[in-house]
């Protein structure tokens, strides 16, 4: 006997999904690659699985929180019934670019190329989610004045608790003794943060760290499960998302500040990693839907 359930607001103005509460008791839901154009947090409450997202899979247990941005691609795989309660909603609805300075979730819960897309919840986090989750239930079966800024307020308070709980658990990676590899990682996640926008190749790095690419490209994968290539291309597509959404820039000069003076080059760059052209996510997703 199924005891799923769903709460769905639609955005009036479009007829799209603002807000989605729901509750399910096996993965159909998620056992195909998703790629959906709105915000996701899926709690694990039962089971364990895998999860396959971006460029890396990642193996997942009972009380994990998953998180996942606009068309970023994932999908769930799992021997086993899952259960758990999964919160979606558009940028319309609440956009955290915008809001980055009251959640500080973004770089952290979400569009993080470093850590894996979910987090460890504690007893204590349970509690608040539990008690967020029974809060957005009801509100949401209610019709009632301020409905929408207090759904905003439960999924703020949900929001934070979460970005607490994930940047606790945020420990870089423990290496042999005496080994000079943490410090090769925190320079490599330095330069890439300084560098994303005019070095794009693997081998750009390596040299800057003054290290072989086999041995950075070893140390990439062991401690990200990712590429240096990967890497390198997430944060490039972070960067050209927030410009898309948070901006008026054409594509072509969003392009050029990321370091291509082709822009059919980027766009096809941009499509290839995030499954959509840059000018379909900004009309689903960015600042063509917020003029």
């Amino acid at each position: 006997m199924s005891n799923q359930s769903v709460s769905t607001l639609i955005n009036p103005q479009n007829g799209n999904l603002a807000f989605k509460l729901l509750s399910f008791d096996d993965n159909s839901h998620f056992d195909h690659i998703q790629r959906n154009n709105y915000f996701s947090l899926i709690w694990i409450t039962k089971g364990k699985g895998t999860i396959k997202a971006d460029f890396a899979e990642h193996h997942f247990n009972t009380d994990s929180l998953l998180a996942f941005s606009p068309y970023q691609p994932f999908m769930i795989c799992t021997k086993e019934d899952i259960q758990g309660i999964a919160i979606h909603f558009h940028p319309d609805f609440y956009c955290i670019l915008k809001h980055q300075k009251e959640v500080s979730c973004n770089g952290v819960l979400f569009n993080n190329v470093y850590q894996p897309p979910f987090t460890a919840v504690t007893d204590q986090a349970k509690a608040t989610f539990q008690m967020v989750i029974d809060q957005i239930k009801t509100e949401l079966q209610n019709t009632a004045i301020a409905q929408y800024e207090l759904l905003i307020s439960y999924l703020k308070i949900f929001l934070i608790t979460a970005t607490r709980l994930k940047t606790d658990q945020s420990e870089e990676p423990k290496p042999l003794p005496d080994s000079k590899e943490p410090f090769i990682l925190q320079n490599l996640k330095d330069a890439i943060e300084d560098n994303f926008k005019t070095k794009h190749s693997a081998g750009h790095y390596a040299e800057l760290l003054n290290i072989s690419p086999k041995a950075l490209a070893k140390l990439s994968k062991n401690y990200f499960n990712k590429t240096l290539t990967d890497l390198i291309a997430e944060r490039i597509i972070i960067e050209a998302k927030r410009e898309l959404y948070m901006t008026n820039k054409t594509v072509k000069e969003i392009a050029y500040e990321l370091g291509y003076d082709d822009e059919h080059y980027f766009s096809r760059f941009f499509k290839t990693n995030a499954d959509v052209s840059p000018q379909l996510y900004r009309e689903t997703i960015g600042f063509g839907r917020m003029v």
